[in-house]
């Protein structure tokens, strides 16, 4: 097994905004794997509050470039047991080879692999398309430029109640709250208790990650199901979460790729959670990874490609929300920009 690597750093059609910060571009690090004549792909975006560069990924891929080629590759759960216990601080970089495997493990099988799983995609879920924290007016903008079924609201500003009202003006569209972390329990059931009435579907991560007192009081009292992002990052938050949160958020690059993600569905399953699957702004790459879980999942937000300017591989497309998938095996993606 050969491995090569390229980076990016696409740019957003509008400066991407959060309770935590601003970003114009998404630098992000694509892996190719090749397997006797087999090229297969995985991507791992950076972001910066989890400390995992894009040159961190790169040096601990030089610094083991030959153990991550060496391995005898016959299935991808086994390379993903050996790639954590390769990189036990890089999770990123384990969920891009851990795509790139299961990339590689259906081309070698001829199939998408929602089709090597069984899986019936007849009844997705639709994406949400999220919009970021600007001025009002700006925000309005940002949705009226593209009408969708359902939009994730990114808050956490002294503005909330004000901007969902005003956005709510223009729309007959689900919503659904997005606070990263930003606000305190008290504040919080009170701006929820408002967001029922406005046709608010659920709220993300609505306090800071350890704030486990606090969640149990909105837990108890929240009128809204309530989801954990920040609080899930790995396979063990998942029971961590239960009886706090009404479902959990799951992110490939966070938690380590498909491989820990299709456990967490499970064990989130018997703890009779709800599920989604999130966007870190992955390119057509990552996304189309992504929608090899959606028959899975409750709800999903995989709308990196529609948020990017530039895009650097030909995968899943949209249809108002609706994941359109292509005909390429393993994640599903071509003619890559590599």
């Amino acid at each position: 097994m050969k491995i090569k690597y390229k980076t990016y750093n696409l740019p957003f059609k509008y400066p991407f905004t959060i309770s935590r910060g601003t970003k114009t571009h998404q630098p992000t690090l694509v892996v190719e794997l090749e397997h006797f004549g087999i090229k297969a792909y995985g991507e791992a975006p950076a972001i910066s509050y989890y400390n995992i560069p894009v040159v961190q990924m790169i040096a601990d891929i030089e610094s083991k470039k030959q153990f991550i080629e060496k391995f005898s590759f016959t299935d991808p759960e086994r390379y993903w047991h050996y790639l954590h216990h390769l990189f036990p601080q890089n999770p990123f970089l384990v969920c891009a080879l851990d795509m790139a495997g299961w990339d590689l493990f259906g081309k070698m099988k001829r199939k998408q692999l929602y089709q090597l799983w069984g899986f019936d995609i007849s009844n997705n879920s639709l994406t949400d398309l999220t919009i970021g924290i600007d001025t009002i007016p700006l925000m309005v903008k940002k949705m009226q430029a593209m009408p969708w079924p359902v939009y994730k609201i990114k808050l956490g500003t002294d503005q909330d109640v004000e901007i969902i009202s005003a956005l709510r003006k223009h729309t007959n569209a689900i919503f659904r709250v997005d606070a990263n972390a930003a606000w305190k329990a008290e504040d919080a059931l009170e701006k929820i208790n408002v967001f029922k009435d406005l046709g608010v579907e659920f709220i993300e991560q609505p306090l800071a990650k350890d704030d486990w007192e606090g969640m149990q009081f909105l837990f108890k009292n929240s009128p809204l199901p309530l989801f954990a992002d920040e609080s899930c990052v790995s396979e063990k938050d998942v029971d961590k979460c239960a009886g706090y949160f009404h479902g959990i958020n799951i992110k490939l690059t966070k938690c380590s790729g498909l491989t820990p993600a299709k456990r967490m569905i499970t064990r989130a399953r018997e703890l009779n959670m709800k599920l989604m699957i999130g966007s870190m702004n992955e390119s057509s790459v990552g996304t189309s990874a992504i929608a090899q879980l959606l028959p899975l999942l409750d709800h999903v937000d995989m709308d990196g490609p529609l948020l990017l300017a530039e895009d650097i591989a030909k995968g899943v497309t949209f249809d108002n929300g609706k994941i359109i998938y292509t005909n390429a095996l393993g994640i599903g993606i071509e003619n890559i920009d590599f």
